[in-house]
C-alpha cells in the first residue's frame, strides 16, 4: 500500500548532462526552443522500479519530515514523473507534487517568455503530469486527494482560475518541516482548508535530516538570510543556522549512495552562524569551517548562493576556503549572486542591507571589487539583474549598463583570462513585501534604458560562452556536442535583441562611458573584526 506518493515535474529531475546553469532551461519558452532541442539536453535522474534514486532537496524534506512525524517507510514513495502511475491505487490518499514554477510566473521564466505571453517548458511540464494524474483518478475512481507545494505553490494560489481546471485540491505555502504529517493528516480527514498558509517556521531542531540522497548533493546550511530585501521572500525569514553535525549527516548520506559532490545550500553562504547583526560582517571562521567540514568527505564542494558584499568585506576568508576546496585554474567554484541594479538609490530603497557592512553609494564599487576578489580566487560568480523595480528610472538602468561595461573593461585589464562572471536580467515579480506591485511586462514596459540593459548583459553572457564555457564544463563529454549548440544559440539570442531593441526605436550602440569606479581593494587582507573594514 502506498499511502502517500510524492513527485515533481520532469523539469526538476532532468540532470541536463550537468551543464553550469543549464537547470534553468525549463524556463524557456516552447514556442522558440524547439522540443527536440529540449529532449537533446535533457537527461532524466535515474530510478529504481519507479522510485527516483535522487530527489530534489524539496522532496526529500518532506519525505524525512513524514517519516519522523509517524508515516511508515512503504507508506511513502518519492516517484519519478515518468513513472507515477505505477504507485497511484485505491489506497492512496495524497499524490503531493513539489514544484518551482509550475505556471511559468517566475522571474526567469517572466523574462524567458515576453511576460508570460509564451508558454514555457516548466508549466508545460506541469500541466502535462497534472492531467495524467486526474486522468487516472478519473478513470479508476480514485479518492485522493491532488496537492502542490514547494516555493512556487504561491503561483497556484495566484492563478486561482487554473488551480480549478488543473483539479487541485489543496495548495501548501509555506516551510512545512515541523506540521507536514498533521497536514496531511488534515487532508486525509477532509478537514483541511484549500489554500494552506503555514504561519510558523519550523526551529533548527524541528527541520529533519535527509534519509535518501538528494540531486547534486545539495545540503541545506542554513534557512532565511537576514538582508531583508523587500523583493525576496526567503531574505524575509529569519535565518536560521543548520548546525555542522546535521550537515555532515546529509553529506554522508549522499556520499553513501555514490555522489562525490557537497553543493552547500542558503540564501547567502557567507551568512553562516552571522554574530555581527547590524553591519553583517562574515563570521570568517564558521564559514571556512563549513567548507573545511564538507571537504572531509568530497573536494567537490560548491556554494548555490553568496553575496558579493560578503566576498569583499573578508578577501582572506575566500581565499582561504578556495584553498581549502582546491580552486584554481581546473577547478572553478561557480556562484550565483545578486547584483540587482547598480543603482545606490534603489539599493537604498528595496534592499539597504544587500551591501552590508558597505554603504549604498558604495555599491557599484563594492559590485566591481568583490567580483575582483571572487575571480582572484578562481570563483565564476553568476549574477542576476532585475528589469522593471518599481520606481526605477532611466538613469537607474542606464547605470547598470553602464556597471557592466565597467566591470567588464576593469577586470579584463586586471585579470585577463581569469575574469569571468554572467549577468542574467529577470523580470520584475511582485513578491516579498512588494506583492501589491505589478509584474514588468517586457513588451509593454521596455524602454531605452531597460533595453541596453538586457542587450549588454546578453552580449556579455555570448562572450562567456565563447571563453568560459570550455573552462567550466572541463571533462564533461557532453561539452563536445553542446558547445557549438550553446554558441550558436547565445549569438542568435544577442542577434535578436539586438533587432527587437532597433524595431523598437532604441539604439544598441548608444555611447556609453564606465562608471568613474575602480579596483583598489586589496585581495589579502583579512579582516577578523568589523572595526577593520574603515581601512577600506
Amino acid at each position: 500500500m502506498v499511502r502517500i506518493v510524492l513527485s515533481t515535474d520532469e523539469t526538476l529531475t532532468s540532470t541536463y548532462h550537468n551543464v553550469p546553469l543549464l537547470d534553468f532551461l525549463g524556463c524557456a519558452p516552447v514556442d522558440n526552443l524547439p522540443g527536440w532541442v529540449f529532449k537533446i539536453l535533457d537527461s532524466q535522474i535515474p530510478d529504481r522500479n519507479g522510485i527516483l534514486t535522487i530527489a530534489p532537496y524539496g522532496l526529500r524534506k518532506i519525505e524525512a519530515a513524514l517519516l519522523t512525524q509517524g508515516f511508515k517507510r512503504e507508506e511513502v514513495v518519492v516517484a519519478h514523473p515518468r513513472k507515477i502511475e505505477k504507485f497511484i491505487d485505491k489506497n492512496t490518499t495524497i499524490v503531493s507534487l513539489y514544484e518551482m514554477d509550475p505556471l511559468g510566473l517566475g522571474p526567469v521564466s517572466m523574462m524567458f517568455t515576453n511576460g508570460g505571453r509564451w508558454k514555457n517548458y516548466t508549466s508545460v511540464k506541469f500541466k502535462e503530469l497534472v492531467e495524467k494524474i486526474n486522468t487516472i483518478r478519473e478513470k479508476k475512481g480514485y479518492k485522493f486527494k491532488l496537492v502542490v507545494g514547494g516555493p512556487g505553490a504561491w503561483q497556484i494560489d495566484f492563478r486561482k482560475e487554473e488551480k480549478e481546471k488543473l483539479k487541485i485540491d489543496h495548495v501548501i505555502i509555506g516551510e512545512g518541516d515541523h506540521v507536514a504529517a498533521d497536514i496531511f493528516r488534515s487532508i486525509e480527514s477532509g478537514d483541511a482548508d484549500e489554500t494552506i498558509i503555514i504561519k510558523t517556521l519550523p526551529k533548527v531542531e524541528e527541520i529533519p535530516t535527509i534519509v535518501k540522497p538528494s540531486y547534486k548533493g545539495l545540503v541545506e546550511v542554513m534557512r532565511g538570510c537576514g538582508r531583508g530585501c523587500r523583493f525576496c521572500d526567503p531574505n524575509l525569514r529569519v535565518a536560521r543556522y543548520i548546525p555542522i553535525e546535521k550537515i555532515e549527516e546529509e553529506i554522508k548520506v549522499n556520499i553513501n549512495a555514490g555522489i562525490n559532490r557537497a553543493w552547500l545550500h542558503s540564501e547567502d553562504v557567507f551568512l553562516y552562524k552571522v554574530e555581527d547583526k547590524k553591519n553583517l560582517y562574515p563570521n570568517a571562521e564558521a564559514v571556512i569551517e563549513l567548507f573545511e567540514k564538507a571537504t572531509k568527505y568530497t573536494k567537490n564542494v560548491n556554494p548555490t548562493h553568496g553575496s558579493v558584499a560578503g566576498a569583499l568585506a573578508n578577501p582572506g576568508m575566500i581565499e582561504k576556503i578556495s584553498r581549502t576546496v582546491g580552486a584554481g585554474k581546473k577547478h572553478w567554484i561557480g556562484i550565483q549572486v545578486g547584483f540587482e541594479t547598480a543603482s545606490p538609490k534603489l539599493m537604498e530603497k528595496y534592499m539597504n542591507n544587500k551591501m552590508k557592512p558597505f554603504s549604498p553609494e558604495e555599491w557599484p564599487w563594492v559590485m566591481l571589487n568583490g567580483t575582483y576578489v571572487l575571480n582572484k580566487n578562481y570563483w565564476f560568480p553568476a549574477y542576476t539583474t532585475i528589469l522593471g523595480l518599481p520606481e526605477e528610472s532611466e538613469e537607474d538602468e542606464i547605470m547598470t549598463t553602464q556597471l557592466i561595461l565597467t566591470m567588464e573593461k576593469e577586470l579584463e585589464e586586471k585579470l585577463g583570462n581569469r575574469a569571468h562572471f554572467t549577468v542574467t536580467p529577470l523580470a520584475f515579480v511582485p513578491m516579498g513585501l512588494l506583492r501589491d506591485k505589478e509584474f514588468f511586462d517586457v513588451e509593454e514596459m521596455m524602454t531605452e534604458g531597460r533595453f541596453l540593459h538586457l542587450y549588454y548583459a546578453w552580449r556579455h553572457l555570448y562572450k562567456e560562452v565563447i571563453r568560459g564555457l570550455p573552462m567550466v564544463m572541463r571533462g564533461n563529454l557532453f561539452l563536445l556536442p553542446f558547445y557549438p549548440l550553446a554558441r550558436l544559440g547565445a549569438r542568435l539570442v544577442v542577434e535578436h535583441i539586438r533587432k527587437w531593441g532597433i524595431k523598437l526605436g532604441f539604439n544598441p550602440d548608444k555611447k556609453l562611458e564606465p562608471l568613474d569606479v575602480k579596483i583598489d581593494v586589496d585581495e589579502h587582507k583579512w579582516h577578523s573584526n568589523p572595526s577593520l573594514i574603515e581601512e577600506y
